[in-house]
């Protein structure tokens, strides 16, 4: 008996030592990270655009689903938001004048896409929609909500051609590069009248089709040169710029016409 007690003892201590059974570990969720070689581009008056180079990593990939190609990014270069008035011309007795236009809010001023594959090999239309991501899926916000919907989607319309064609809204398909199983490299376009400001730009991770995470980062775009000086002195010292630029052309207006008078 002294021996049974002194084994049951025994297993006691043991099971005691072992602790509770461990729990199974959940699995790491996937995560992405972006960086910029630079926080500010500095552009001149000759700027005939540019590629941005946008470097990120994936954080704890599956390497099955990694070399099965199952993970996309989407990045995008979104520019500063302002009012834009769209207008539209119509011939009158021969001549073309505005009639109509539209207002929207908050229209970001550029948005450069780059992606692995073309959009709708990544996801669904929904899962674009719901994220506001790409062109087609930003919501432009007009100024008057009363307007009857075929004309705000006339309107919307005309702005997304317009931002298209000016090489201000563009899509890089392709642009996104896996250097490696976590390792990824974006090229995002800069049209030649990229606006200044604070441009954001965004990185969206999807795995097989689903959104799993986003990063963003800031970037800053400015004149630099004699441009980037007027431009200060302008919004600085906007009375005096504005006396010097009358000035200036009342002077250029009375030479010219002692140049051209004739005796």
């Amino acid at each position: 008996m002294a021996g049974l007690r002194t084994l049951a003892a025994a297993a006691l201590l043991s099971l005691l030592a072992a602790g509770p059974p461990a729990k199974a570990q959940a699995p790491l969720t996937e995560n992405i990270q972006i960086g910029l070689s630079t926080d500010n581009v500095s552009i001149t008056a000759g700027f005939s655009g540019a590629d941005l180079t946008i470097f990120g990593s994936l954080e704890n990939a599956d390497p099955l689903v990694a070399r099965q190609g199952r993970y996309d990014v989407i990045v995008v270069l979104e520019g500063p938001a302002r009012p834009v008035v769209v207008r539209r011309k119509d011939r009158v007795l021969g001549v073309w004048v505005n009639l109509e236009s539209e207002t929207f809010e908050n229209v970001p001023v550029s948005y450069s896409v780059a992606t692995t594959r073309p959009l709708q090999d990544v996801t669904d239309p929904n899962s674009y929609k719901q994220l506001s991501l790409g062109a087609s899926n930003l919501y432009l916000q007009p100024a008057d909500a009363e307007d009857s919907p075929a004309t705000i989607e006339e309107f919307t319309a005309a702005l997304r051609e317009r931002k298209a064609a000016t090489g201000l809204y563009s899509e890089n398909v392709g642009g996104v590069q896996f250097l490696s199983q976590n390792l990824f490299r974006a090229t995002v376009r800069l049209a030649p009248n990229v606006p200044v400001g604070t441009h954001k730009a965004r990185a969206f991770l999807f795995k097989s089709g689903l959104f799993i995470k986003e990063s963003s980062a800031q970037l800053e775009i400015r004149k630099s040169g004699f441009e980037q000086s007027i431009f200060r002195v302008a919004h600085d010292y906007s009375f005096l710029y504005g006396v010097f630029a009358v000035s200036l052309a009342m002077l250029t207006g009375w030479l010219g016409r002692l140049v051209f008078r004739k005796d």
